[in-house]
């Protein structure tokens, strides 16, 4: 399975340089700005990133990886195709997103779901964050890590409802955001 498009966004109070440290179980296929031994940036409190070992500006961090993690579908959403714009506008608010963090969410994840005929929904947590380790530096004060894990599914059927955590972004925020395809 891939777990794709992981970005990783940094809110600093104010101008700061960051070191973003991804420990992860698996295979790099891609990273940018590219990842040699962590990233090193300038933070600034609106998002912008001014990678050190380039100069160039970048609007948040990216990486894509494969990896045999074990995503758990026990409880979860089951959505139709149709209305999966509206569920993760939804959900993704609810959880602490910002439109403009939601909407890059929803653009990179609606084509290759609103034409299923349902979707089985689950946010991970644990089977993401111990496959997927950031060590940050300063650490931030809130860190929220949203990670989608989705089934296409043909037909509806029941899952136990999942229960979703709203963050307080306080201080230093450091938002991730990605998912998965799983067949």
């Amino acid at each position: 399975d891939t777990d794709a498009k992981p970005v990783i966004y940094l809110y600093p109070q104010e101008q700061t340089a960051i070191d973003v440290l991804l420990d992860y179980d698996g295979e790099l296929t891609c990273t940018y700005p590219a990842y040699a031994d962590g990233w090193r940036v300038i933070a600034n409190p609106d998002g912008t990133l001014y990678n050190q070992d380039d100069g160039q500006e970048y609007s948040y961090l990216f990486w894509e990886g494969k990896s045999d993690t074990a995503y758990d579908f026990s409880k979860g959403f089951v959505v139709k195709g149709t209305d999966t714009a509206a569920f993760l506008q939804e959900k993704l608010a609810y959880m602490g997103l910002t439109p403009k963090e939601y909407n890059e969410f929803i653009v990179y994840w609606l084509p290759k779901m609103e034409s299923n005929a349902y979707n089985l929904i689950a946010f991970q947590s644990e089977a993401y964050t111990a496959k997927a380790r950031l060590q940050i530096t300063p650490a931030p004060d809130t860190l929220l890590r949203v990670f989608m894990a989705y089934r296409p599914l043909e037909q509806a059927l029941e899952v136990e409802e999942q229960i979703l955590q709203s963050t307080l972004r306080q201080g230093f925020t450091v938002i991730e955001w990605g998912g998965a395809e799983v067949r």
